[in-house]
Parts: C-alpha cells; sequence; structure tokens
C-alpha cells in the first residue's frame, strides 16, 4: 500500500465542527436511521408473511426496502459514531469498502427502481399478458440483474480510482467517501478519472430517470383507455413511485452527472438521497397504497392479539 498511495488513513470534515451540533445531529440521524430500518423491515416482513401480497409488484418493493436497510447502513452508523463520539478518522481500506458498498447498493437500487417501471407498464398496458410475463422465474431473473447492474457499476467506480496515488493531504470534506472529495487526494491529474466516474455515475442516474420519465409517460397516456377506478388504482401505485424516483434521482443526478467538482450544497444534497430518502420510502408507499396498509394493519394487529391472549 505504501508504494501505491502515502495515504493510509483520512480525516472525515463531516457536516459541522461545532460539538453541540454535531450531538443534536447525531440524535436526529439515530432517529432516522432507526426509522429507516424499522419502516423498511415492517413492509419486508408483511411483504413476505402476507398470503394475498403475491403479486410481482410487492416481491419488488420487498427488495427495495431490503435495499434501502442495506444502503442507509453502508453510511448512517458511521457518521452517527462520527457525530457522537467524534471518530473522524477512516482508514484506506475501510473508505474503499464504504465507496464500494455505498454504489453497490444505491446502484442496485437504481436499476430495480427502472424493473419496478416495466412491472407496472406491464401491468397496465399490457393486463392480459402480464401473469405470463412477469412470471416468479422472470422476477427473480430481473432481480438477479439488478444486483449484478449494481455491482458492475460499484466495482468500475471503485476500479476507476482504486490504483491512483493517493499522497493528501488526507482531509475528505465530506461525512462519507465519495469518488468527488476523494479525488482531491490524488496527487495526478485526474481529468480523465472525473470523466470516466461521470460517465459511469452520471450517466446511470441520467438514463435511468430518462427512461422512467418516458415509461411513465406511455402509463399516464395509457390512463384514457381505463375506468375511473382503473385510474384510481393506478395513479395511487404509480404516484408512491414517481415520489420515490423523483426524491431519489434529482440529487442524484446534480452529484453525478457533472464535472468533477465540489460544492457546499453536496452534503446536503448527499444526506437527501443516502439517508433521508431511505426513511421516506416506507411511509410514501404505505400512504399511497391502501393494500399494503390495511395487509399491515391486519397482519400485526392479528399478531398482538394472539400474543396477548
Amino acid at each position: 500500500m505504501e508504494a501505491r498511495s502515502s495515504v493510509t488513513h483520512s480525516v472525515l470534515l463531516g457536516l459541522t465542527q461545532n460539538p453541540k451540533e454535531q450531538k443534536v445531529l447525531s440524535a436526529m440521524f439515530l432517529l432516522f436511521y432507526i426509522l429507516t430500518v424499522v419502516g423498511n423491515l415492517l413492509i419486508v416482513v408483511t411483504i413476505t408473511v402476507s398470503k394475498t401480497l403475491n403479486a410481482p409488484m410487492y416481491f419488488f418493493l420487498a427488495s427495495l426496502s431490503f435495499m434501502d436497510i442495506t444502503y442507509s447502513s453502508s453510511i448512517t452508523p458511521r457518521l452517527i459514531s462520527y457525530l457522537f463520539f467524534g471518530e473522524k478518522i477512516i482508514t484506506f481500506e475501510s473508505c474503499m469498502t464504504q465507496l464500494f458498498a455505498e454504489h453497490f447498493f444505491a446502484g442496485s437500487g437504481v436499476f430495480l427502481l427502472l424493473v419496478m417501471a416495466y412491472d407496472r407498464y406491464v401491468a397496465i398496458c399490457k393486463p392480459l399478458h402480464y401473469l405470463v410475463i412477469m412470471r416468479q422465474r422472470v422476477c427473480v431473473a430481473l432481480l438477479v440483474v439488478s444486483w449484478v447492474g449494481g455491482f458492475l457499476h460499484s466495482a468500475i467506480q471503485l476500479g476507476t480510482i482504486y490504483g491512483l496515488p493517493f499522497c493528501g493531504p488526507n482531509v475528505i470534506d465530506h461525512y462519507m467517501c465519495d469518488m468527488f472529495p476523494l479525488l482531491k487526494l490524488v496527487c495526478t491529474d485526474t481529468y480523465v478519472t472525473g470523466v470516466l466516474v461521470v460517465v459511469n455515475g452520471g450517466l446511470i442516474c441520467s438514463l435511468g430517470f430518462l427512461v422512467l420519465l418516458v415509461s411513465y409517460g406511455v402509463i399516464l397516456h395509457s390512463l384514457k383507455n381505463l375506468s375511473q377506478e382503473g385510474r384510481r388504482k393506478v395513479l395511487q401505485t404509480c404516484g408512491s413511485h414517481i415520489t420515490v424516483v423523483v426524491s431519489f434521482f434529482v440529487p442524484c443526478i446534480f452529484i453525478n452527472a457533472r464535472p468533477a467538482k465540489t460544492f457546499p450544497i453536496d452534503k446536503l444534497l448527499s444526506v437527501f438521497y443516502t439517508i433521508i430518502s431511505a426513511m421516506l420510502n416506507p411511509l410514501i408507499y404505505s400512504l399511497r397504497n391502501s393494500e399494503l396498509t390495511n395487509t399491515m394493519k391486519k397482519l400485526w394487529r392479528r399478531n398482538i392479539i394472539s400474543h396477548i391472549k
């Protein structure tokens, strides 16, 4: 490692240097993390246990909730530890591990959102062929493709930056290890590397968002062929998905689809799409999906009553 880099550890500057603000933020992010894990785990367990929520849509929703838990867990616990205990030091290996995990789970989530949009397209535009097209084997294959896509994206990002000579200063102006802040530690010209990072990360966010907009445009255009009740159900289901897509992709595009520079607002936007978005997803889906909400209430009410008896 000494032959490759003189930086064996780095200092994360985090969100603030004020001790009082750090304690407040640590409590706030701890609450966010608990809500993220509990909310998404509740969706995963409800869909897994329920006999009625066996449609492909719920299979993918449970998978997305699992990804949200893993994605948030790769970032939030270390941030809380830094804010509460002041642990600013991160080793080079830990930094690279966090970088890989962050892009792996985020990339897998992007591909899964595309799969969920395709599922809604087939269900609404080709309803007679839906069960044939979206059979269980196909759903599992699409989920595997999502994970593989996230792995390839993360491996490319890590391979792009791992072999570079990091010679300092060993200060990362962020609360996590991310591509653009890390490039500031490199002591050679990073123009080509920055372009590769933007092409890999920015292209996935931008093209993914464009494909999702087109697909939902087609879905909304097909509403004229449905009954009023059918339109209501489609808008209810797709509305939650569109909300999740916008809340994740807009910050993602701003962070990744631009020249390799950092801006003060980057930290705030990163907090939104790495922490807050994963916390809000269960709330967004459960509030706009009456079938999921009712099943969740019945399931957990029945379990509580059985334990009381």
